[in-house]
């Protein structure tokens, strides 16, 4: 059997790996980073949750570590992309654990926070930068960042860049990458878009596949209810309330239809949050912080989070809606199964979304097991409170402690009125300049 310690790793990236317990590759990992390690580029096709940031991790920073050197101000040695916020800061925080014994920097730069504190950090210049395309692109239009020192380049989840719309995007960053330099290419899924932008970025890769491209988690049984489009909120309210359910991820196509899902749920006493694209960066970290530590146990997302999320535990994941591109079923339903565990992937189809499940089984090639809805459905789904019977509930601290129910914690008391400033003043009539901040960014 082969262990990291057979891989020819620097001693400090060993001992960290050690720190974690980590102890033998993944077979991502094994075919990875032999490969990384001789400098090649390369391409890896594995699904996810089988270990594809060690594979890229490990091999670039003993490359880093073996030239250790000051990074040249506004500018980074190793540039990292990633589609989501979400998984831009799991993957730092990944770098910096295998990096624990090396003298490398890591930091990250995406939208949603203020990019003042970016441009400072870069300024230094850093060893590993972990980036989304947007912030990129921003700190580059301002000057305070240069993509000419990069060695090594990465690409992950390289799909979900173009389900985005990163695609021109990612052609300014090739026009401003140096041609020499390793770069890596990473994705669950290879369709011919895909393929064809990596030949734009690949210099005679080495084309290394664990699994058939959008092969699903082998360990997720996978489960099927047809059921109305109106009749899934009390089918879902129904089924979270079985105690089995450790923790579970449940996806929805769109941010409105997430918020919704989540008053119903609150609604019936059930604790959750959502995470979408139109939460705010502190919003999102707090979410995804209560479940994480278990404080909440059930996540109701978009597809923002089918590969943001790496939480340990998550036993189930529910498909409120199907995804309307067949490849994100299979993100989706790798957030549970992970680390050798098992999980329970549950998808509600109502008859508009047939198609769509038709064509995750041509794709999987995995045929879903039906189930009927429960018995007495009908009549439990009547008796379930409706959102404006909901009362808050208090909600968990990150130290697990409770607090008030009401506004989100730290928010402001509502001040008393007061009466309107007499025309003049900034605001005071219609014709007036009021000075407003910044934008976030992407």
């Amino acid at each position: 059997m082969t262990k990291f310690t057979d891989l020819g790793l620097a001693e400090p990236i060993e001992r960290a790996l050690a720190a974690k317990g980590y102890e033998t590759p993944t077979p991502i990992q094994i075919k990875a980073i032999p490969v990384l390690l001789q400098g090649r580029d390369l391409c890896g096709i594995a699904q996810t949750g089988t270990g594809k940031t060690a594979a890229f991790a490990l091999p670039s920073l003993h490359h880093l570590a073996a030239d250790l050197k000051r990074p040249i101000p506004l500018s980074c040695r190793m540039l990292i992309l990633s589609p989501t916020r979400e998984l831009a800061s799991q993957i730092a925080v990944s770098c910096r654990d295998y990096s624990k014994f090396l003298r490398l920097s890591v930091e990250t730069v995406f939208g949603g926070v203020p990019i003042g504190r970016q441009i400072k950090a870069l300024s230094r210049g850093v060893d590993i930068l972990v980036a989304t395309p947007g912030r990129l692109l921003d700190l580059i239009d301002q000057n305070a960042l240069s993509l000419r020192n990069v060695e090594i380049f990465v690409l992950d989840e390289a799909d979900q860049m173009l389900d985005l719309g990163f695609i021109h995007a990612l052609k300014r960053v090739d026009k401003l990458l140096p041609k020499k330099r390793q770069t890596l290419f990473f994705s669950a899924t290879m369709p011919k878009a895909i393929s064809e932008l990596g030949d734009r970025f690949l210099n005679d890769p080495i084309r290394v596949s664990v699994t058939p491209p959008a092969t699903t988690a082998e360990r997720v049984d996978q489960y099927v209810t047809y059921v109305n489009q109106t009749e899934k909120q009390g089918l879902l309210t129904l089924t979270l309330q079985d105690e089995k359910i450790e923790r579970a991820l449940i996806f929805t196509r769109t941010k409105h239809g997430a918020d919704r899902v989540v008053k119903h749920l609150q609604a019936a006493g059930i604790g959750c949050e959502a995470i979408h694209g139109n939460k705010s960066q502190p919003q999102r970290e707090r979410a995804l912080g209560l479940f994480r530590s278990g404080s909440i146990k059930f996540l109701v997302a978009t597809d923002i989070a089918a590969r943001g999320i790496d939480v340990s535990g998550v036993s189930h994941v529910f498909n409120f809606e199907l995804p309307n591109v067949a490849e994100q079923y299979v993100h989706r339903i790798g957030r549970t199964a992970r680390a050798g565990a098992t999980g329970i992937a549950m998808s509600f189809v109502a008859e508009d979304e047939r198609a769509y499940l038709r064509g995750i089984e041509r794709l999987t090639k995995v045929k879903l097991t039906s189930i009927p809805l429960p018995a007495d459905f009908m009549e439990k789904s009547r008796a379930l409170p409706k959102p404006a019977a909901a009362r808050p509930t208090a909600q968990r601290r990150h130290d697990g402690s409770a607090r008030p129910a009401g506004g989100a914690e730290g928010e402001r008391p509502r001040r008393p009125f007061r009466p309107a400033r007499k025309p003049g003043g900034v605001g005071g009539h219609k014709g007036a300049v009021r000075k407003t901040g910044g934008g976030g960014g992407r």
